[in-house]
C-alpha cells in the first residue's frame, strides 16, 4: 500500500509552543513527516499527544493566541508556509488545504444557512464566478457527498441537520474548491456507527476520484486500518513511530504502538481481556528526564530514565521505518531529530 509520489506537504522539525507570562508548553515538539500526492497518512495518539495541534500548525489557525510555531518548517508544494502573512496564507487555506474538524455540529456558523456559507467560501477564492454559478457548485457538492434532498437543504441552518448531515456538508465545504491536502480531523467523532462507515467510504471516493491526498487524524486504529497507506503515532508531542499501515499492524516496532494496539478489541476473540496501557500521557510542563513513555512502558530500562532515545531509521517490509526507542538502536540507524 505504500504510496511513493511527489511530496504535497512536509513537516521538517516543526515545533509549536504556547508561550504565556509564567510558562512555555511545547505542543508539538520537532515533528517530521511528509504526505504523497494521492496518498491517506494516518496520524494517531492518545488525546493530548499534539495530532490536533499539529493540524493547526499546517493551518495556522491558532494565531492571536498564544500559540507560536517557534522551529521548523512546513513546506506545501515546496513553498515554506511558515513565515507567511495572514492574508498570504488565507490564499492557501480553504482552497489549496481544506479541514474538516471533529466536531460537525459546532464547526458550521449556527447563524447563518448552509448555502450561505458554502458561497461565502467558494466566492472567497473564485472570483470569476456569479453568485448564481457558486450556488450551483455548492448544490452540486452536496449531491456529491449524499445528501439527501439536498435542493431544501442548501436553504437551511445547521440546527435542522443531524451530526452525521453536518458532517457531509463540512466534507462538501472542504472539497468545493478541490485542494490538493484535505485534513480530516477525527471526522467521525461523535456519529453512529453506520454514519461513520458512510463517512469514510464518501472520503475513500473522494481519494479516489481527485486523487487528494488526505491526512486522517484519529485514535481509531480500526479507521486507520482501513483507510490509510502510511501511520505516524505520536506521544506527548513527538513522533514515536512511523511506518506502511501494514508493517505497522504485523510487527509495531514502539512499545507505545503496541499498546494502542493491545488495548484495540479484535472481531472473533470475544473473550480475549483487553490489556490497557497504565497511566496517562504526561503533562506538556511537566515531562520525564528521558523518555517521555517511559512511566507507563513495560520495556524500559535505565537508559530510558535518563535520556531521550532519538529516531532510529529500519528497513520495513514495505519501506523505511521510523522508532523512537533505545530497543531499535541495535537494528536501526540513528538520526537524531
Amino acid at each position: 500500500m505504500s504510496v511513493e509520489n511527489e511530496k504535497v506537504l512536509e513537516l521538517k522539525n516543526l515545533k509549536t509552543q504556547f508561550i504565556t507570562k509564567d510558562k512555555t508548553v511545547t505542543a508539538v515538539d520537532h515533528v517530521s513527516w511528509h504526505i504523497g500526492k494521492g496518498e491517506i497518512l494516518g496520524l494517531v495518539g492518545e488525546s493530548g499527544c499534539g495530532k490536533s495541534v499539529t493540524a493547526l500548525s499546517i493551518m495556522q489557525l491558532f494565531r492571536n493566541t498564544t500559540g507560536k510555531i517557534t522551529d521548523g518548517e512546513i513546506l506545501f508544494k515546496d513553498k515554506n508556509l511558515v513565515g507567511y502573512s495572514n492574508k498570504e496564507i488565507s490564499h492557501i487555506r480553504g482552497r489549496e488545504i481544506s479541514m474538516i474538524f471533529q466536531e460537525p455540529m459546532s464547526s458550521l456558523n449556527p447563524t447563518m444557512k448552509i448555502g450561505t456559507q458554502m458561497m461565502e467560501l467558494i466566492l472567497k477564492h473564485n472570483r470569476v464566478l456569479s453568485k448564481k454559478e457558486a450556488k450551483d457548485l455548492a448544490l452540486s457538492m452536496l449531491v456529491k457527498v449524499g445528501i439527501p434532498r439536498a435542493a431544501e437543504v442548501i436553504n437551511e441552518y445547521p440546527h435542522q441537520l443531524s451530526g452525521g448531515m453536518c458532517q457531509r456538508v463540512g466534507i462538501a465545504m472542504g472539497m468545493s474548491l478541490n485542494p490538493a491536502l484535505l485534513i480530516a480531523d477525527e471526522p467521525t467523532t461523535a456519529l453512529d456507527v453506520t454514519i461513520q462507515a458512510q463517512i469514510l467510504e464518501l472520503m475513500r471516493d473522494i481519494n479516489k476520484e481527485f486523487d487528494m491526498s488526505i491526512l486522517l487524524i484519529t485514535h481509531d486504529l480500526g479507521v486507520v486500518a482501513e483507510m490509510c497507506n502510511r501511520v505516524v503515532v505520536m506521544y506527548a508531542g513527538k513522533v514515536v513511530e512511523e511506518a506502511d499501515v501494514l508493517d505497522l499492524f504485523s510487527n509495531p516496532l514502539h512499545p507505545y504502538t503496541k499498546g494502542l494496539l493491545n488495548s484495540t478489541p479484535v472481531i472473533g476473540n470475544p473473550k480475549e481481556r483487553l490489556v490497557a496501557i497504565r497511566g496517562n500521557v504526561p503533562s506538556l510542563d511537566n515531562m520525564p528526564a528521558g523518555c517521555a513513555f517511559e512511566p507507563r512502558c513495560d520495556d524500559c530500562f535505565e537508559r530510558c530514565k535518563k535520556e531521550m532515545p532519538p529516531i532510529f531509521h529500519i528497513d520495513g517490509e514495505n519501506g523505511l521505518r521510523k522508532s523512537r526507542c533505545w530497543l531499535a538502536e541495535e537494528y536501526g540507524r540513528r538520526v537524531d531529530v
